[in-house]
């Protein structure tokens, strides 16, 4: 569980790790050289989700090794999709991250959004629905490694 005090911004209590695949961990649906082994360290303390429409049909592959579970969603309404997922988990213990605009209400319903404007860029309304906006997913999961980053970002 990771635990986090933030002024301003409040107590953070979160056991799920929930994330887009595409555009925020792959790039033309590769993982993004990192990822693999901060995922290793962050499920030490987080249970690691990741969503996913699998684009390019790889997001298997790519997370074979990496200690996630894998969800593939399918159908048009992706963003209820997400945010349905999030519901069953707890969106009170959860940090969600995500690039698209199918990731808006689960960045803004999860306790910590984190929006990621990768290599494939990000959604104006998935920046818009998180708490944080990162330039890279590294960045973005290294947030969790090291809450005080989170703090110096979110208390008021």
């Amino acid at each position: 569980m990771l635990h986090a005090d933030v002024p301003g911004f409040g107590r953070i209590e979160a056991s799920y790790l929930v994330s887009d695949f595409t555009g925020t961990l792959s790039r033309d649906g590769a993982l993004i050289r990192g990822v693999a082994g901060l995922f290793v360290r962050l499920a030490r303390f987080l249970d690691i989700r990741v969503l996913t429409f699998d684009t390019f049909g790889t997001a298997a592959r790519e997370l074979r090794r990496v200690p996630c579970t894998v969800t593939v969603l399918s159908g048009e309404r992706g963003a209820e999709q997400k945010q349905e997922y999030l519901a069953s988990l707890g969106p009170e213990r959860s940090i969600a991250v995500g690039n698209g605009a199918n990731d808006r209400l689960m960045l803004s319903a999860a306790r910590l959004g984190i929006a990621v404007i990768g290599p494939e860029g990000a959604a104006a309304a998935a920046m818009a629905s998180a708490d944080i906006v990162v330039g890279d997913i590294r960045s973005g999961l290294e947030l969790l490694l090291y809450p005080k980053r989170l703090m110096a970002t979110l208390r008021s």
